[in-house]
């Protein structure tokens, strides 16, 4: 057994959707991965209920629900559920869902036709505690961090030179025990820089600040980052 598959045999999952047959067909995949499906109901408010009572690792919630739409349990989930990782899986890709999903603490914005192959990627990297944009939500995420205009550029004059190097190595994809092995500084002097970067520039995620960080050529690689 891979350290992937015990990885991905530790995920518990409640999934979010109202379309019975895009559930199923979730609920299979993960299945068949080793991944746990606890629960799976088609609206917010049970959902709500199944993760208070199953405390899984992971929602997946999609955006467009009858009654309360995704991004308002996703507010409610954040707000009672603080370290719960809770993903948008969804058609929408408008800037404007992406930035209120992000900026509500979503720790990850998934697609409904991404690749079976992408979905178990991406839900362990979230279990690495990673934030995870679907890739080909490259230039909508880049969109919405760039909303800030001269902002953002103001904002990174603010920065110390180390915070700049680990914004740095964020953008090029760095965790923050790689990042500090390069500094040659503890993980928990990393996640210290980090959580000053992140309120100097004034996003919420990893994601959002490597963004920045390639748009004002910090970084030649893309946006994804982890945590």
């Amino acid at each position: 057994m891979t350290s992937n598959d015990i990885l991905s045999s530790a995920i518990r999952v409640v999934l979010i959707d109202d379309h019975a047959l895009f559930r199923a067909g979730v609920e299979e995949l993960l299945t068949r991965r080793g991944i746990i499906v606890a629960a799976s109901v088609n609206n917010g408010r049970e959902g709500i209920a199944r993760v208070r009572e199953l405390k899984p690792d992971v929602v997946l919630l999609d955006i467009r629900l009858p009654q309360e739409g995704g991004l308002d349990i996703l507010a409610l989930l954040r707000r009672e559920f603080n370290d719960l990782a809770v993903v948008m899986l969804t058609t929408s890709r408008d800037d404007t869902d992406i930035a209120t999903a992000l900026q509500h603490g979503a720790r990850g914005y998934l697609l409904k036709d991404m690749e079976p192959e992408e979905l178990i990627q991406a839900l362990q990297a979230i279990m690495r505690r990673e934030t995870v944009v679907a890739p080909t939500l490259a230039s909508s995420l880049a969109r919405v961090v760039q909303g800030g205009g001269q902002k953002s550029t103001d904002r990174l004059t603010d920065l110390t030179v180390r915070e700049r190097e680990i914004l740095r190595l964020i953008a090029e994809g760095g965790s923050n025990k790689v990042i500090g092995r390069i500094l040659g500084i503890t993980d928990g002097t990393v996640k210290l820089h980090v959580k000053s970067i992140l309120r100097k520039l004034d996003v919420h995620s990893r994601v959002e600040a490597a963004v920045i960080a390639v748009e004002h050529g910090m970084s030649q690689r893309g946006s994804s980052a982890s945590s």
